[in-house]
């Protein structure tokens, strides 16, 4: 939902790049082998490793289609068990990728730059990370803003740029409440 907030509502309206960027569960919470979370993470991970591969060969903006294909397929289809050669054709990209899935020299890559957002932000936290230069040409980075729904536009701007001022703030760490709702999608991009 906070990637559909800032492609959809923010990005127009705002001088925004955005370059995404991998955070691998597989990684950062290492399941055991053989527990239910083990599998679904894992197959995660090796989405990341197909996305790597193909910002590897085709550059950072080649790496959004595709991410928005999974999350068609994840999130508004329900089907986590998509062949990723389907989804790379979706997106636009040439099949072949799929074989970096099973190509484990691609996780030295995935660790790095999920190393970098985890760096700004903190250990304690998952996804997403939102990082960006304050105007003192800072890079910021923090978890969040975890949403349920895309906010309308006017609303989605004030609180991007509550995000940003508190960019500025130094000594600024954390906001939190209990989530009592699930997310709400909306309709399939």
């Amino acid at each position: 939902m906070t990637a559909r907030w800032v492609v959809d509502e923010v990005r127009p309206h705002r001088d925004l790049r955005v370059t995404w960027q991998p955070i691998s569960l597989y990684f950062k919470n290492e399941p055991e082998e053989g527990s239910e979370y083990h599998d679904p993470v894992l197959k995660t991970h090796r989405m990341l490793r197909v996305i790597e591969a193909v910002r590897g060969s085709l550059g950072d903006d080649a790496v959004e289609p595709l991410y928005w294909e999974y999350g068609r397929r994840i999130h508004h289809d329900q089907d986590r068990d998509f062949d990723v050669a389907d989804a790379l054709e979706s997106a636009g990209h040439d099949r072949a990728f799929a074989t970096a899935a099973d190509d484990d020299d691609w996780d030295k890559e995935i660790r790095a730059r999920m190393d970098v957002g985890l760096d700004l932000a903190g250990d304690d936290i998952g996804t997403p990370i939102i990082a960006l230069k304050n105007t003192q040409g800072v890079k910021q980075g923090y978890f969040g803003p975890v949403i349920t729904r895309v906010p309308p536009t006017e609303l989605s701007l004030k609180m991007w740029d509550a995000l940003t001022a508190m960019m500025e703030v130094e000594g600024f760490w954390e906001l939190k409440r209990t989530r009592t709702e699930r997310p709400d999608f909306g309709d399939r991009p």
